[in-house]
């Protein structure tokens, strides 16, 4: 992704959290870029002092690129149920990323052993899903959780199972990310 579509990207995320903060409605998002206009999935993680204050995002595309990124850090910033609404006063000490992700590919494997063997640390994030249960890691996770192992396990428990468990009917998908920030 070009740099000046990261800037603006990371704009209009800010943009939209300082209107939040003052009871604003946004403005119509006007002379966007095609490439910002095609639909696709974001998640947009809000830290303060590298701790993070809150995470929101979509796993699939639903809005054009630049939406999702404006919707998903309103969402991080006043609706992330782990973290109460950002303050005024927290507003310049904020550190917005936003993660762009790509189509999710769902992998076919036959055993436990056969999935770590397709994983790809530092590049893929993966969505693990068991009938109505479901979970997600980021690629950028690999910093916190560099094992295939202890990451499928996280992964798992974060889904609401727990880190051993095993299914023939256990579905996981793949994907990637363009991750870019504030500095």
């Amino acid at each position: 992704m070009k740099t000046e579509h990261q800037t603006l990207l990371l704009k209009i995320a800010r943009d939209a959290l300082s209107k939040g903060l003052t009871g604003e409605k946004a403005t119509p998002l006007e002379d966007i870029p095609v490439e910002l206009m095609e639909e696709r999935a974001t998640f947009v993680t809000i830290e303060i002092g590298g701790h993070l204050r809150g995470c929101i995002g979509m796993l699939e595309a639903c809005r054009p690129l630049a939406e999702d990124v404006e919707h998903n850090a309103c969402a991080a910033a006043f609706n992330d149920p782990r973290f109460p609404p950002v303050s005024r006063e927290e507003f310049d000490s904020l550190e917005i990323h936003i993660s762009v992700l790509s189509p999710p590919e769902e992998l076919s494997f036959s055993s436990e052993a056969d999935l770590l063997g397709q994983i790809r640390p530092g590049i893929d994030g993966l969505i693990l899903q068991e009938g109505y249960q479901r979970g997600t890691f980021l690629p950028s996770v690999w910093e916190e959780l560099s094992e295939k192992e202890t990451f499928l396990a996280h992964l798992k428990m974060k889904a609401g199972l727990p880190d051993t468990y095993w299914s023939e009917s256990l579905r996981v998908f793949r994907y990637t990310a363009d991750y870019f920030g504030d500095s």
